[in-house]
């Protein structure tokens, strides 16, 4: 039986030319990130099973955590995110770092989860994170790289939105104003998260069945409809939680971030957030989903047996980036990373290496063709690489050290030497 060509499912095989749009991508993120003071780091993509089992999200450990006792009877898994590893990082080191410590990484993780539209079982995942900031300052600057990140793409005004929380306000009014246990506030937090994909009757009608209250699903309803924090109750306004929301979308506001408002439906799965939290969605009918999200997890460092640490941090995936981006038609042409195809005529491959070696000095990527093949295969071949130049290179070249050119879509023809070659190309 023949094996199969396909790759494992939910997985991906990056041939030439998705690798050529992955490094576009990610050059792009690095660019932004970087001009913001952050430096890149990486981790095993094995981790102990311990780091995911106490904070990561219930659904993440149950459901979609790879996960395998080793040889040496390690309970291990494949990581499925990247906080609890730069945690970990951190800790290890933690009276040796500089602060603020500004961070970031672009991973392959894996989940164990139905593969759809924006969502695989692989993928990768551009992390920013900053640690040792307690203010604001921190959350409006890690909010304001996501923007700037997706600016830097082009992305239209109104082509996406950040919605902003706050876990400590969401725990107040589930916790302190409604007084649910903690069964009814896992689920009622699972379905506001699901807010803006129910039917609202639906909705409706699950709401009332876990609170168990038609006050509290009204006064659920209020909440959610809020779309700035002014218009909350007013034993919501007088929160703490509140008045910090309040600078972070002035701050966002000053900074030009005009995508930010207030949106009570986020909650984020992962049990380490504590305070603000953010999701950017697309707002296409045809994408309507988060892209990335993120926020506060000041005590995630401290699980580690040292001092908690202020951090606030965010993921974006690079398949929802993809999607976005071409949806939108922010994809440009990518061009093979190769300038030239170089064409040997006749038994000269010994003799045309100082040709090619001075062609590579001069900065030109070349690929060579000492193939036997008929001379219109080759062409062809070069065509089909998708390269817009092929050399010719035989006897003759070599003796008068003029190079025949081709460009490959019009036809044109020219003789030049190494310097005028090196010239037409760039």
């Amino acid at each position: 039986m023949a094996l199969s060509t396909q790759p494992y499912k939910g997985a991906r095989d990056f041939y030439p030319e998705d690798k050529r749009l992955q490094k576009w991508m990610f050059g792009k993120t690095r660019e932004i990130v970087e001009s913001f003071g952050y430096q890149e780091y990486d981790a095993p993509i094995l981790e102990p099973i311990d780091i995911y089992l106490a904070k990561t999200g219930e659904e993440i450990v149950n459901e979609q955590l790879y996960s395998f006792t080793d040889r040496g009877d390690r309970k291990v898994a494949i990581r499925p995110e990247m906080t609890p590893s730069v945690s970990r990082m951190v800790a290890a080191r933690r009276q040796e770092l500089a602060y603020p410590l500004r961070w970031y990484s672009i991973p392959n993780l894996w989940r164990y989860e139905r593969p759809q539209h924006g969502r695989l079982r692989e993928h990768y995942q551009l992390n920013v994170d900053i640690f040792g900031v307690t203010d604001i300052s921190a959350d409006h600057e890690i909010i304001l790289v996501a923007d700037s990140i997706l600016k830097a793409f082009g992305a239209p005004k109104g082509s996406y939105k950040v919605r902003i929380s706050s876990r400590k306000l969401v725990d107040y009014f589930f916790r302190d104003q409604l007084k649910l246990s903690d069964e009814q506030f896992h689920a009622a937090s699972k379905l506001i998260d699901r807010w803006h994909k129910l039917d609202k009757v639906d909705f409706a009608a699950q709401a009332k069945e876990i609170l168990a209250s038609e006050d509290h699903y009204q006064r659920l309803l209020a909440v959610l409809n809020c779309e700035t924090v002014d218009e909350l109750p007013p034993e919501l306004k007088s929160q703490g939680s509140v008045q910090e929301l309040r600078k972070l979308m002035s701050l966002l506001k000053e900074s030009g971030v005009d995508s930010a408002g207030f949106d009570f439906s986020v909650i984020r799965g992962m049990d380490y957030y504590d305070d603000i939290i953010f999701e950017v969605f697309d707002t296409s009918p045809e994408n309507n989903r988060s892209m990335l999200g993120g926020g506060r997890y000041d005590g995630l460092v401290g699980d580690f047996g040292v001092e908690p640490l202020p951090t606030v941090g965010f993921g974006m995936g690079d398949v929802t980036l993809q999607n976005f981006l071409e949806l939108h038609k922010l994809v440009p042409k990518l061009e093979p990373e190769t300038n030239v195809a170089v064409i040997l005529i006749g038994d000269i491959y010994e003799k045309a290496q100082t040709a090619l070696k001075d062609m590579r000095n001069k900065g030109l990527n070349v690929s060579v063709d000492s193939t036997d093949r008929k001379l219109d295969a080759k062409i062809k071949s070069a065509a089909k690489s998708g390269l817009e130049y092929a050399v010719f290179i035989g006897e003759e070249e070599l003796k008068t050290d003029k190079l025949k050119l081709k460009n490959l879509e019009s036809g044109e023809e020219k003789e030049l030497v190494l310097g005028e070659l090196v010239t037409e190309i760039s």
